[in-house]
């Protein structure tokens, strides 16, 4: 199956997924370093995958992908901070690491078909 527009890359709905979940967890938080600097990195995984697919060349899509890749290891680098200072519970630390751990194989995946 070919993929013809961006929204159907299963890792950008997991990036969106992830996205969605950060917003609503920072949305009142008033730890505006942390809260703008995680939300920004999960916010920067899906739109990489959105602006790569967009470039309409395999060599640019690669390197949005691993752009995304290194947005997703900030991500779950915040994450570990988070549960540190107390932001998140065990299940909702595990529920996002597991996330930013599985998007970047996808995009892996998807790199290895682009080659």
């Amino acid at each position: 199956m070919k993929i013809e527009k961006f929204e159907d890359i299963i890792a950008w709905k997991k990036a969106k997924e992830l996205t969605i979940c950060i917003y609503k967890d920072f949305k009142d938080n008033k730890d505006y370093g942390v809260r703008d600097q995680i939300q920004r990195a999960s916010l920067s995984i899906m739109n990489n995958i959105a602006e790569g697919f967009e470039r309409q060349s395999d060599k640019e899509f690669k390197r949005f992908l691993y752009i995304a890749k290194g947005s997703c290891g900030e991500v779950r680098s915040m994450i570990y901070l988070g549960f540190e200072i107390g932001y998140f519970t065990k299940k909702k630390t595990r529920d996002y690491y597991n996330l930013t751990i599985e998007i970047p194989k996808l995009f892996l995946g998807f790199i290895k078909s682009l080659n």
